[in-house]
């Protein structure tokens, strides 16, 4: 089920109305209802892969329990070994093993070694990406002995399977959502009134934003052998724009959508493309999986902590980890790649924490010359890198790029005046609702609730008009 569909406008409310007036206020029952409706939102995806997800659920559930009943360290060890190599035996069979046997047969033909590969042909299943992560941060804190063993199997299946974050995150903690699982919840007209905002917010930037665009993305970089190097320049600035309206406008509907439940999701975006290096824009995009690799891997690994050259092979780790974490192929391990290059300078010289306040020009009204000139230069390199994140091959992400070096002749982007136009005001309205997001967030500027209801209304009025209405996927469910 998509969030932007007519399925889930209809299931949404139906849920709403049922869990706080049908339940009564009972945990036990809102509990009961969302994990039920946790299950159907992920079966109407397909079903067959629901059991997948129950599987993996019980598996985490009980090696936690083992491991918490465990008299000795070796037990526990085996216990959580037990988990780890389970949950990252399916990530891989189903996400990475035809990548994988399909690139050591290539590579053994190049030697004149020619292997007759057996491959798996199944669909990968949506979401596995997110709840494998949320299983294996909960056994990690337990083997680590953070927190305790969750011992109602209710409560533990809603934290892995919540709906709003089940199939593309943000990537929630054991230690953030289980207490709130678990802890009474009362309505709060407050809370469900930021939650409808942010909801708005999300479906413009899907509907009207994201899915718009995509039309030139994909036209460009699927013909991108006939369009001139300005074409590609702005089909990759584009893309830019699309996966970040796409991704966070998931990540607003999603915590929204919570808000209205009474759980808080935590924050996963936060203006990464005010970013002034590379250090900075990894701390504000996609934060729940950077910091999940940070606290899971890199730390573990010695970070910062250790010699120079095995902390920057720790850096390498990380963001080739990352990359692949993406998905199946090259391109995205290259551009995982070039991101650790890129984080690299700022890194040796120590800066790589200079930017770590909330917002590019706290207490300030407009950022200084210098930021816009850093801001410039990080949004720029994060383009160029988007390029490999987006091509289908990395022959075609190196064909495209040299195309744009050698200023290539070709065609035009074509678009109509009314295309234009409807593209002009939507990104107008974009950029000008994300300034007073910013200086809100800011502290700079007082809103009322009055003021609150009118922009909200003015997206939907825009979401109506200018969205595509397409069922179009978002981006990351392929990951």
């Amino acid at each position: 089920m998509l969030f932007n569909s007519l399925s889930f406008l209809v299931f949404f409310p139906i849920v709403f109305v049922i869990y706080w007036f049908v339940t009564n206020g009972n945990l036990k029952w809102q509990n009961i209802l969302l994990l039920v409706a946790s299950y159907y939102f992920y079966a109407c995806w397909d079903y067959r892969f629901l059991f997948l997800l129950i599987f993996s659920t019980g598996l985490d559930f009980y090696t936690g329990l083992k491991m918490d009943e465990s008299v000795n360290d070796q037990r526990r060890r085996i216990w959580f070994w037990v988990s780890v190599i389970i949950n990252l035996g399916f990530l891989g069979i189903f996400k990475y093993y035809n990548f994988f046997i399909g690139s050591f047969a290539e590579g053994l033909s190049r030697l004149g070694i020619h292997l007759n590969v057996w491959t798996i042909r199944v669909i990968l299943p949506v979401g596995i990406s997110f709840y494998t992560f949320h299983g294996l941060s909960y056994v990690i804190d337990i083997y680590n002995r953070k927190i305790k063993a969750e011992r109602n199997f209710v409560d533990y299946s809603l934290f892995v399977s919540y709906f709003p974050l089940l199939v593309a995150g943000p990537i929630e903690r054991a230690t953030h959502l289980l207490p709130q699982v678990k802890h009474e919840r009362t309505f709060d007209s407050e809370n469900a009134i930021r939650g409808i905002e942010l909801m708005v917010w999300g479906f413009f930037k899907k509907v009207v934003i994201a899915d718009s665009i995509a039309v030139i993305v994909n036209r460009v970089f699927d013909e991108y052998t006939s369009y001139g190097s300005v074409a590609l320049i702005i089909a990759a600035i584009t893309f830019s724009f699309q996966i970040y309206c796409d991704f966070s406008g998931y990540s607003d509907i999603a915590i929204g959508t919570s808000k209205l439940l009474g759980i808080d999701l935590i924050q996963n975006f936060n203006f990464p493309y005010l970013s002034r290096n590379i250090a900075e824009f990894w701390r504000r995009w996609h934060i729940s999986l950077s910091t999940w690799f940070r606290d899971y891997l890199y730390i573990p690994l010695g970070g910062s902590k250790v010699s120079r050259i095995f902390s920057v092979r720790n850096v390498f780790i990380i963001f080739l980890v990352s990359g692949i974490w993406h998905g199946a192929n090259w391109t995205f391990i290259v551009w995982g790649g070039i991101h650790a290059l890129l984080f690299m300078p700022s890194f040796l010289v120590g800066s790589n924490r200079k930017y770590k306040e909330d917002i590019v020009h706290q207490n300030k009204w407009v950022p200084s010359f210098r930021d816009i000139f850093q801001i410039i230069i990080t949004f720029s390199v994060v383009t160029f890198a988007w390029i490999f994140f987006r091509a289908a091959s990395l022959s075609k992400a190196f064909q495209y790029v040299t195309d744009i070096i050698v200023n290539k002749k070709g065609r035009a982007l074509g678009l109509t005046n009314v295309e234009i136009i409807s593209y002009f005001i939507a990104f107008a309205i974009f950029f000008i609702n994300s300034i007073y997001r910013l200086y809100r967030k800011n502290n700079l500027v007082k809103t009322s609730r009055f003021l609150q209801f009118t922009v909200t209304f003015l997206l939907l009025i825009l979401i109506t008009v200018l969205g595509q209405f397409s069922r179009q996927s978002f981006i990351y469910f392929q990951f």
